[in-house]
This record gives C-alpha cells, structure tokens and sequence, in this order.
C-alpha cells in the first residue's frame, strides 16, 4: 500500500496544486490585494540632450509632465508606499510624429503589481531653436520732486539676447526696464528686472523663453530745472533818418534750463550780446534766429529736450519823424538864480518859441501843444560854463523841456537872460 502511494505520480502532482492553492488562498485572506490612487507624480524627461543636438527646443503641453496613477497591489504595501516612490519617466529618443513620449512607470517597492497612469504619454511642442538681439527701452515710474526732471537714463546695456522656440522668440519686439524716480531730487543707481514685451507692448510670458541677463544696472541723471528770460543787447546804429525803438521781442520769451541745483540759482536770465543783433545801417526790423544753446553757462543745459534752443528775435527799427511846436514865452521859467541875485528872460523876446522836435512816431504824436514846459536853469548853466561867482549882466542861456529822452530838439533854444543883484 505504502509502496503505492509513493510511486503514484499523479496523486502527488494533485497534492502539489492543492498545496499551492491552500497556500494562494491563505495569502489572500491574509493580505489581499487593493488599488490606489496616487496624484501629482513628476514625470522626468530623459534624452533631452537629442533635440539640443538637433537645435530644437521643447514645451510641455497642457502640464503632461505631471500625472496621477493608480497603484495595484498588496494592502501591506500602502502603509509605505510614498508618491516619491514611484517614478514616471518619459525618453524623448522615443518621440513619435506627432511629438508624444509615452510614459513608463516604476516602483521602488518590488511588491507593486501594477502601475497605471492618468494619461501615458508627455505631449511637447517641438520647435526649431532661435536666438536674437532685442533693444532694450527704458521707462521711469513715478513723479521727481517739484522742480527737477529726469535727464537721462542709462543702462549699461541697451540690448540683450533671447532664445527659445522660434515662435516665442518671434513674438518678442524688444525689452523693458522701469525704475522708480518718485520724489527724487538727486541720481539714482539701481538693478532692475528686465521684461520682454511684443510690438504693440503687451508683456510676452513664455516660460520656455531664455534671456542672456535678467537684470541691468541703471543709473538715472536727476537735474533741477528753473525758468528765466532771454534778453538781447545791440550794437550799431541804423541808417540816418531812422531809429531804433528799443523794443525786441523774442520767441520763445523764457527758457527752462537743467542743472545741479547751485548752478540754475545763480541765473536769472541768459543774455546775448549786441553781436547777434547787429541793427547798423538798418531802415527796417531786424529779425535774426540765436541759438541760445551758445549762451549757457558750463554745466548747464535746456531743460526740454523737445525745443532745439533756436529764437527768433526782432529789434525793431522805425522811420523818425519831425514836428514843430510854438511855446508860449509863459511856459519858460528861470530856476536856480544864486542868492543874491534875480534873473529874468528879456523883455525884448519873442512871445513864442519855436521848438524843432524829431522822434519816434509814438513818442513825438504822444505831445501835446500847451503841454510843453521850459526851463532855464542858472545853477546849471553856472557849472556847465565853469562859473563860480555871477555877476549882473546879460546872458545868452539854453533852455531846457521836460521831454523823453527819445525825443531829439533840433536848434535846442537859447534867451536872453537879464541878471541883476538884488538889495542887501
């Protein structure tokens, strides 16, 4: 009977499978096996170096470099099991036509029955890569102090380079700076952010987008700025039978200048000399273009950057005119007789003066006839001849007239003035 059963084949490969079964079912009962969902897991790009190579770049689309799975296997399991244990890899020497990676995944723990992800494969933009130079643009923010302005603004580059997809790179129309100015009364150094812009000024935001420098080192030249007049001299005389009327304008009148503040508070006015505005022989305005510019003091500038520094200027010149007015003998007077003495004009004289005015049109039309007064002044004509001590007598003495001193006497007259002592 023994001898049957241990040369009976068969009868131990049945023990056998229903030893293997007790021992399944066992194991089952024990530690049965569940799924699980694990989320957020990297998934790594490998190979990257073959589209470099190639002078191509990639983008992840639609964020598939990152996946959930579901993880299958014995309950015992998950009570270690991390998501940083399980790896999803993606090999872009695997890259389909239509620019997928299929993604496979692995467990550190051996016990993992499966692994099952969200998506299988990473998708990617694939571009050929570009590299160009954009200008750079700088912009201030904010308001300097009352009274001063922003000069100049330097970086100390005015372009960089950015590389990337050529589709991005194509987008990118130059780079921006800003730099806060508000308040500022004197220069200003800072490292400011740099950003890509397109051509209408809208910011480009492309991650996969590369720029050589991500910061530049500006400096900003603060100035004060005060307003003054432009005033011009002459030189010359203009042709006989016409004067100058003294009046010059210009255009503009004033002109805002830049500087350190010690240098603008001393000026308070630019002044251009009489060879600018030469008026010699003229019978008719002059009008002559000045660059004011020629006339700042070192170290100052014109404060708009706008206005070229170019005035227009006219001296005006006018034709002179001549009239002639009859003073009545009663508006002459003698003044200033010494002590001692009284003086009166001769009874022999005419009753009226006759008084050769010439003049600017303005001035001589501006006389009245009976508003002109004269005078002959003895203390005057004493010093003017040199005479200390008078004495009685008849004598020859101008006249002077209350006029404009624009206004020219032709023949200035002369009476005769009768001098006498008086009782002591």
């Amino acid at each position: 009977m023994r001898k049957r059963l241990l040369n009976n084949w068969g009868l131990k490969l049945i023990s056998l499978v229903l030893a293997f079964l007790l021992w399944f079912l066992v194991v089952q009962m024990g530690d049965p096996k569940d799924d699980r969902d694990m989320g957020n897991i990297p998934v790594k790009l490998v190979n990257t170096e073959l589209l470099e190579k190639e002078n191509k770049v990639y983008e992840v689309l639609d964020n598939t470099d990152t996946v959930r799975v579901t993880v299958y296997a014995p309950k015992s399991v998950f009570t270690q099991l991390r998501s940083s244990d399980i790896t999803a890899e993606a090999d872009v020497s695997k890259l389909t036509d239509i620019n997928t990676v299929p993604i496979t995944f692995t467990a550190s723990n051996a016990n993992v029955v499966s692994i099952q992800g969200s998506h299988d494969v990473v998708r990617l933009n694939v571009e050929e890569k570009r590299n160009k130079y954009v200008p750079l643009v700088t912009n201030t923010v904010g308001e300097v102090a009352e009274g001063y302005m922003v000069a100049s603004l330097t970086p100390d580059q005015n372009r960089i380079e950015v590389s990337g997809p050529q589709s991005a790179v194509e987008q990118v129309d130059h780079a921006g700076v800003e730099i806060d100015v508000t308040d500022a009364t004197s220069n200003l150094t800072a490292n400011v952010d740099i950003y890509l812009y397109d051509v209408n000024g809208n910011p480009v935001e492309r991650a996969n987008l590369v720029k050589n420098v991500d910061y530049v080192r500006m400096s900003v030249e603060i100035l004060a700025v005060r307003e003054v007049p432009v005033t011009f001299e002459t030189t010359g005389t203009p042709r006989s039978g016409y004067m100058f009327t003294d009046v010059i304008t210009a255009e503009p009148e004033k002109v805002r200048i830049a500087g350190s503040i010690t240098a603008v508070s001393r000026i308070n006015e630019i002044v251009v000399p009489g060879e600018k505005l030469d008026i010699t022989g003229a019978d008719e305005d002059i009008t002559q273009v000045v660059d004011i510019r020629e006339y700042l003091p070192e170290n100052v500038r014109l404060a708009d950057s706008g206005f070229n520094g170019r005035i227009t200027v006219t001296a005006y010149i006018e034709p002179i005119v001549e009239k002639t007015f009859q003073i009545p003998m009663e508006d002459i007077s003698v003044s200033h007789v010494p002590e001692g003495f009284e003086a009166q004009i001769n009874e022999s004289a005419e009753s009226m003066i006759s008084l050769e005015l010439t003049g600017l049109n303005e001035h001589i039309a501006a006389l009245r006839q009976g508003g002109i007064t004269g005078v002959v002044d003895i203390e005057a004509w004493m010093e003017e001849q040199n005479i200390e001590n008078l004495r009685a007598g008849s004598y020859t003495i101008p006249v002077t007239f209350a006029l404009d001193e624009r206004i020219t006497i032709k023949n200035p007259p002369s009476l005769k003035i009768v001098i006498k002592e008086t009782d002591s």
